[in-house]
């Protein structure tokens, strides 16, 4: 089972500060200076900053598509809060998100926390409501009211993406997270900031470059995934600068690499890249919810799910996020994806 698919806004205050707080202690309600923001490179500093949200947003629904699998621990949430480790061009970073009525008040530390805070307009796309989806039924329709702001994320982190997806190839939803969460533990580090929220950063590129294809193997990843990504991880640089592309540019770049087709590239783009009308061809499971979902029909291909998502042309990952977050689902029947051992593939 494949994973299915998903300029700074306007501040209420640009009330950035430094608090030094012990590796123990949670999130923290405190004064802040309405100042700028102070460059924080102290694991137990805390930046902060509040800003202002225009239109709905669903901060736990909008961000779970940057979570791999259950119990990836570069993310948590629970309602309104969401606590993300990431690796950012100034250094690690953990960010905790809490969501205030028409604000959205960010905790950042490491130090990468300013840059943290200063991507988190551009993550959720708070400067501005999201465009509407165009009314093309009635199912859709329905959907949109239950689930009221739900963005696709622009986390512009693409390797952060880009390897999970890669896990994600041609395997089951569990094997793949499986496989993410072992390179984490044995490869990855703890996060900055409180303890007590147990995050960890994903590997640095130049670590899973630098790993033999074999130093895969005890996670459940065959020779072809793990050299895809070793080749990837080397050439970072390359993939990250694609955030500054236009987007039929970026998809370009991403499928230019051998290993990396459209269902990846649009993986990676509803997540990264910000890209609300991302599709993934070649999904397990997409096709059978779209067409069931909108025509009644147990079973689907990509091109019959691209004719009845073509009314929704610009929007169209925001329109299958809402039908994955629904509790329509097409029957079971028909062979499933099973789990197999490194030694069949």
């Amino acid at each position: 089972m494949m994973a299915m698919s998903a300029t700074l806004a306007t501040t209420l205050f640009r009330c950035t500060s430094r608090t030094t707080v012990p590796r123990n202690a949670g999130t923290l309600v405190f004064d802040v200076n309405r100042d700028d923001i102070e460059t924080v490179s102290a694991s137990g500093s805390m930046a902060t900053q509040t800003l202002a949200i225009q239109g709905d947003l669903d901060l736990r629904r909008s961000l779970a598509p940057l979570a791999h699998g259950y119990g990836d621990p570069t993310i948590r949430s629970e309602d309104g809060r969401v606590w993300r480790a990431t690796r950012t061009p100034e250094g690690p970073a953990v960010v905790a998100l809490i969501h205030e009525a028409a604000h959205l008040r960010v905790e950042a530390f490491g130090p990468g926390a300013d840059r943290a805070i200063a991507d988190t307009p551009r993550l959720l796309g708070l400067d501005e409501a999201p465009e509407p989806i165009p009314s093309g039924h009635p199912v859709v329709g329905r959907l949109v009211r239950r689930y009221p702001g739900v963005r696709i994320p622009r986390s512009g982190a693409i390797l952060e993406s880009l390897v999970p997806a890669i896990l994600e190839q041609k395997v089951t939803g569990l094997e793949a997270s499986r496989a993410w969460r072992g390179l984490i533990r044995v490869h990855g580090e703890a996060a900055p900031g409180p303890a007590e929220w147990r995050l960890r950063l994903g590997p640095t590129a130049s670590t899973l470059a630098a790993l033999p294809y074999y130093a895969y193997h005890p996670f459940g990843i065959e020779r072809r995934r793990a050299e895809l990504i070793r080749r990837v991880a080397a050439r970072a640089g390359w993939f990250e600068a694609i955030v500054d592309l236009p987007l039929p540019d970026a998809y370009a770049r991403l499928m230019a690499v051998t290993g990396i087709g459209p269902w990846t590239a649009a993986e990676v783009a509803a997540r990264a890249l910000g890209d609300a009308d991302a599709v993934s061809i070649g999904d397990f499971h997409l096709p059978n919810l779209v067409t069931f979902a909108l025509a009644g029909e147990p079973r689907g291909t990509d091109e019959r799910m691209l004719e009845l998502l073509e009314p929704f042309r610009g929007q169209r990952a925001r329109v299958m996020r809402l039908l994955e977050l629904s509790d329509i689902r097409p029957p079971r029947r028909g062979p499933r994806l099973s789990i197999r051992g490194i030694e069949d593939r």
